[in-house]
């Protein structure tokens, strides 16, 4: 079983909406912190938004911020994406990932312990 599997991905009209969700198989899931990135074909892997393990702060890339919100639930090991508003160019794979929150605050910075296989994202104009 993998450590973190995405779900929710799929075809979305520009203007539309998805959301994404990651349920993690972790133990004491609360203590990490978790961000979701996406990689388009020929792009770089780029952060898209992070979600603190403590007090579920949130951070968001500047090209997302206003249209993407993160969230989780403890309860259910699992962190959201909603995406709004998408765009073409939000077409990618998106991935999750756990960083253990006694490292600190490398989630921030890219910093991450366990990643998911990614679910696809397509936008259409």
């Amino acid at each position: 079983q993998e450590l973190l599997v995405e779900s929710g991905g799929g075809l979305a009209q520009a203007g539309g909406s998805l959301s994404l969700s990651c349920t993690a198989s972790l133990d004491t899931f609360s203590n990490y912190a978790m961000g979701w990135f996406r990689q388009a074909p020929g792009k770089e892997r780029e952060f898209v938004a992070a979600i603190s393990d403590s007090d579920s702060g949130t951070y968001y890339a500047d090209s997302v911020e206003g249209r993407f919100t993160i969230s989780r639930d403890n309860a259910q090991n699992t962190v959201y994406l909603q995406m709004n508003s998408l765009k073409p160019e939000d077409t990618a794979v998106y991935t999750c990932a756990a960083h253990w929150g006694l490292s600190g605050k490398g989630y921030l910075y890219g910093e991450y312990d366990f990643w998911g296989q990614g679910t696809q994202v397509t936008v259409s104009s």
